[in-house]
């Protein structure tokens, strides 16, 4: 095959590449929101927010001042600024997991399609 010919073949393959969305070419976006949302990077949001979002509890302890419970939020009804800013943040409890914006947008596109 002439130099031209693969040249031309090697660019078109790279800038269709470059031009389409990697993860959607094995993926789809609910997939992927849901594979971030059940283990972003090695703990998962279900352990405390439930499979849908809903928050569950994550422990119940007894200490002199009684019974406490420590409850994972509701978060099905957050808009994608307050996941923003909720996960680019650092809690007391929640981990901080270092998503980018997609990563977060995702996530939140995937809770909102388990909802309605």
């Amino acid at each position: 095959m002439p130099i031209s010919i693969r040249f031309i073949l090697i660019f078109s393959l790279i800038s269709s590449i470059l031009q389409g969305d990697e993860r959607e070419s094995f993926m789809s976006e609910y997939e992927y929101g849901e594979m971030l949302y059940k283990n972003p990077r090695g703990i998962s949001c279900v352990a405390c927010h439930g499979d849908a979002g809903e928050g569950k509890t994550i422990v119940e302890y007894h200490d002199r001042d009684g019974k406490h419970t420590l409850h994972g939020s509701d978060i099905r009804k957050s808009n994608l600024a307050t996941m923003i800013k909720a996960l680019n943040g650092y809690h007391d409890v929640m981990p901080r997991y270092y998503l980018t914006n997609d990563e977060i947008e995702a996530i939140y596109k995937y809770l909102r399609q388990k909802l309605y």
